[in-house]
């Protein structure tokens, strides 16, 4: 792992690469989607490398498919283990869910059943990835639009004993945690509350679609007011953590981006101060 990390980030996209490499940027760490740079050779490799030199990166995986039915992929993992051994990130993580099963991926971050039956099913491939990798692997709790009737405990009772049982860490996507909670109406307060302290390492801000009856996490919109309400009252009640905003689709100049940074940034700022 390379240094420890601190402050706020963003997510490294083309659209910024030149802006990155170029010129100093008001950005203190970038997150790397990792499938985008496995392939060896080309464009992107070739801008990691050389904004790699100015910023602190982690890695940020959507495909490993920790809670699904397959056989972990062990040609990724060793891909993975390639790019960590390159980039040297502060961390690595990808989401809890599965992505398809028979070798068919869905393209979708799917919720798991929240069952006794999930976790034990988790702890060898949780196992496996920190084994593969030689750190802990930082799990995000995704946004979901069902439930099943199969469930025996609420996602963050989940989360927490997944935490206790394979020494994983988390990725605290406030915004999931938000979407997921006017989807199956429960209050994001009580999820957040949940999270154990000292295995919150990373959180995510990002934006989301109304679509009346239920939100979608599109990460094609501006952070809203009540998801920084929330995050205020994650950071009253886990502290400062490193933070950073996800933008996918519709994606801004960066300068734009940098602004909203600066809104968590202050937002945090204030909320710690008023903790003293």
């Amino acid at each position: 792992m390379s240094e420890p990390l601190q402050g706020f980030g963003l997510g490294l996209r083309t659209e910024h690469y030149r802006e990155f490499a170029t010129a100093p940027q008001a950005v203190d760490w970038l997150e790397v989607i990792s499938e985008n740079y496995l392939v060896p050779g080309g464009k992107p490799l070739h801008y990691l490398d050389r904004i790699r030199r100015d910023y602190p990166m982690v890695l940020h995986g959507v495909s490993l498919s920790v809670g699904g039915s397959d056989a972990i992929d062990a040609s990724y993992l060793r891909q993975l283990r390639a790019l960590v051994d390159r980039v040297q990130p502060a961390w690595v993580s990808d989401h809890l869910c599965w992505t398809g099963t028979s070798s068919l991926n869905l393209h979708d971050l799917l919720p798991l059943p929240y069952t006794e039956a999930s976790l034990e099913h988790l702890l060898p491939r949780v196992a496996q990835v920190q084994d593969a990798l030689a750190q802990p692997l930082l799990l995000e709790n995704v946004s979901s639009y069902v439930r099943y009737r199969a469930d025996e405990m609420s996602e963050w009772e989940f989360i927490r004993e997944l935490v206790r049982r394979t020494g994983c860490e988390l990725l605290l996507d406030v915004n999931n945690v938000y979407v997921s909670s006017v989807n199956h109406g429960f209050d994001p307060r009580v999820f957040i509350n949940a999270m154990p302290p000292g295995a919150v390492r990373q959180i995510h801000l990002a934006g989301h679609e109304d679509r009346g009856g239920h939100l979608i996490d599109t990460h094609d919109h501006p952070v809203c007011a009540a998801v920084w309400d929330l995050y205020a009252h994650t950071v009253g009640r886990l502290g400062h953590v490193p933070t950073m905003i996800e933008r996918d689709d519709h994606i801004p100049p960066l300068d734009r981006l940098v602004a909203e940074l600066d809104t968590a940034r202050s937002l945090a700022q204030q909320t710690l101060t008023a903790r003293r």
